[in-house]
């Protein structure tokens, strides 16, 4: 690869007068500058991003780390993510696995998002005592360094739960995300709280992880133990999906047999028939709010420590 210190031999130039050249320096003239860019294409110079970035100390590059990419969840939060950062001057990369976790102390990143359980709680405050800024979405962490922007899950859950009961006298069913995931721990920690007034209800938790394959196997459970109509909170649209496609060949009907409940309204659920009541909230405005709150953090400039993005119920006709 090609290196300033060959563009300033060629050039007859130091390699100071090449990196003001191509920094776009008032230290060098016009005509050394465009001696020193017409060599450089020449040579097919590209710079060293990494080196620009350590020298410069911002890349004006943000990374949102996310467990994986799978499901129709994260479009989207990306869309918003990705339309604030541009208005501001900054580009996005999306990252997921350990090795990437390096891009922020190795600032090949300016600060990052994250949505990744995979990152540790201990692994984000050691950053943030490095001074790297960040925005989370999957916990409640107190730094200055830090800021939150979580969905109201509680409220989600609640509005979940009193649909499924009006009207209901029967079983209940929950269907979980991944266990330690903040927004599952905190819908199920709702959603039994709510269903804890009703004494005289008999409700039975499924584990799952937020699969289409978690929720064919819970309906697997639920129609094996069906006896009479029961209430399924299934704790986001990707599980009460595998509930339609498992249902779909047995006798029990959804919304009359069995009613459910989903969380998250992804795009694909209007086109389920019956239509999935579900919880619904904008996953653009969180995307975007994130990347507001970031670009506030690595600007100096005030901002609320934690924000909250509301939801709301889509009613169906599953239930």
């Amino acid at each position: 690869m090609v290196g300033i210190k060959e563009i300033a031999k060629k050039a007859g130039v130091s390699i100071s007068t090449v990196s003001y050249s191509l920094n776009g320096s008032s230290k060098v003239t016009e005509k050394t500058r465009n001696k020193v860019i017409a060599v450089a294409e020449e040579l097919n110079y590209t710079p060293n991003m990494a080196a620009r970035s350590l020298k410069r100390r911002e890349t004006n590059i943000i990374g949102i780390y996310l467990t994986d990419y799978s499901g129709a969840f994260y479009g989207e939060m990306l869309n918003g993510v990705t339309q604030t950062l541009v208005a501001n001057g900054y580009e996005l990369i999306v990252c997921s696995g350990e090795q990437s976790h390096r891009f922020l102390p190795e600032r090949m990143i300016d600060g990052a998002i994250i949505l990744d359980h995979s990152f540790s709680t201990e692994e984000i405050l050691e950053y943030a005592n490095r001074g790297h800024k960040m925005v989370v979405l999957d916990r409640e962490i107190e730094h200055p360094n830090i800021r939150t922007v979580l969905l109201d899950n509680q409220a989600g859950s609640i509005l979940a739960v009193d649909h499924l009961r009006h009207g209901f006298e029967g079983d209940f069913y929950l269907i979980t995300g991944p266990a330690g995931t903040y927004d599952a721990d905190e819908r199920l920690k709702a959603a039994q709280s709510e269903l804890s007034r009703f004494k005289d209800q008999n409700v039975y938790v499924i584990p799952g992880d937020f699969s289409k394959e978690a929720g064919r196997a819970a309906a697997e459970r639920i129609a094996r133990e069906w006896k009479h109509q029961v209430a399924v909170f299934a704790m986001n649209d990707e599980t009460a999906i595998g509930m339609y496609d498992y249902f779909k060949h047995t006798e029990l009907v959804i919304g009359r047999d069995v009613r459910i409940v989903g969380f998250d309204n992804i795009e694909i659920v209007k086109y389920l028939d019956p239509k999935l009541t579900t919880i619904g909230y904008s996953k653009y405005r969180r995307g975007a709010v994130a990347a507001e709150n970031l670009i506030h953090l690595l600007k100096g400039e005030e901002v609320h420590r934690r924000d909250m993005i509301y939801t709301t119920l889509i009613a169906g006709k599953s239930t």
